[in-house]
């Protein structure tokens, strides 16, 4: 029997235990992946197992904030930041000064608007500018010469015994048109005790070639600025001359001898004549320039005359009008 009972025996069935130890491994496996997926999430970070079996956790975590991104374009220069602010700065600046110039002008503080035009001219600025400076400080000065405005170029005289125009010209430099005209006098005809309001200042005439324009100066500052012609080819002379002439409604001499009256659509003249002299040392001693009126305002800013300087009809009859026999005209390149 016992022999039986050996030969019978079983031995016991392990399989139950190895799976379970396996269950146990594989549990606290997943635990730790678990854990550690949550402490990579907690952190903003993806966890290397974030699959399926997690999306149930980590669906109350939020991904990180995309910020909105702004394109700044910036423009780009050659120039050092250091100068361009500077130029921004002085760009506002002469910007104020033609704003602060067109007040005075309108509030007729002219004078004043003078003064100030005269010195934001002294200054370095954009040409831009200084042709709008130009242009007020023009405007400006026309109106205080040909009226009976004060200025500080100007001289209230009486009149005395033996007074006429001509002789009150003569006395302070300056013509009888501009007396007339500035004290709107209606004739030559003067009265003994008159208040008249007299221009001292001396005027000069600076003509440039290359620019083909004209400067006006009164006293060496800046009065205005005019278009001229030039001539072709280089043929008006450059130098230091004087007007020693003027004449209302010229007669023109052609080249042949002969004459052409005022009126003559072959009288290239126009309305005014003022014939110039050498006078400095150097200057060539040339006949038969000056500076005239022209009935072509296209030719202004050109060289196309034979030589002598052209204006249109409505400026060389204010120039006339202002400067006396005798004014100084520099010719340059």
């Amino acid at each position: 029997m016992a022999m039986q009972e050996i030969g019978e025996f079983k031995y016991p069935n392990r399989k139950p235990i190895i799976l379970l130890i396996l269950a146990v491994v594989i549990g606290m496996l997943i635990v730790r992946w678990y854990k550690n997926d949550q402490k990579m999430a907690s952190e903003g970070k993806t966890g290397r197992w974030s699959c399926a079996l997690f999306k149930k956790h980590n669906k109350d975590v939020q991904p990180p904030a995309v910020t909105e991104t702004k394109v700044v374009t910036v423009q780009v220069t050659n120039q050092p930041p250091v100068l361009v602010s500077l130029r921004q700065t002085a760009n506002s600046t002469t910007n104020s000064m033609v704003i602060e110039i067109s007040e005075l002008e309108e509030k007729k503080a002219l004078v004043q608007a003078r003064k100030r035009c005269i010195e934001f001219l002294r200054q370095p600025m954009e040409p831009s500018i200084r042709d709008e400076v130009e242009k007020h400080a023009g405007r400006i000065n026309i109106e205080l010469v040909m009226t009976p405005a004060a200025m500080p170029e100007k001289q209230e005289y009486v009149v005395q015994p033996g007074d006429s125009l001509e002789k009150i010209a003569r006395k302070f430099g300056t013509t009888v048109d501009l007396i007339q005209k500035s004290n709107l006098l209606s004739s030559h005809i003067i009265k003994l005790g008159d208040r008249l309001m007299v221009l001292s200042g001396k005027f000069a005439i600076k003509v440039s070639k290359s620019r083909n324009d004209m400067i006006v100066t009164l006293n060496e500052d800046f009065f205005l600025r005019y278009g001229v012609g030039t001539g072709k080819f280089g043929k008006t002379p450059v130098g230091s001359f004087v007007i020693n002439d003027k004449i209302k409604e010229p007669v023109w001499w052609r080249p042949d001898g002969r004459e052409i009256p005022y009126g003559n659509p072959e009288n290239i003249l126009g309305t005014r004549w003022m014939s110039i002299k050498a006078s400095g040392s150097g200057t060539p001693d040339v006949k038969g320039y000056g500076i005239h009126g022209t009935w072509d305002d296209g030719s202004i800013g050109k060289a196309e005359s034979a030589g002598c300087i052209r204006m249109r009809n409505a400026d060389v009859e204010q120039l006339f009008v202002m400067v006396p026999m005798g004014t100084v005209v520099t010719i340059t390149e």
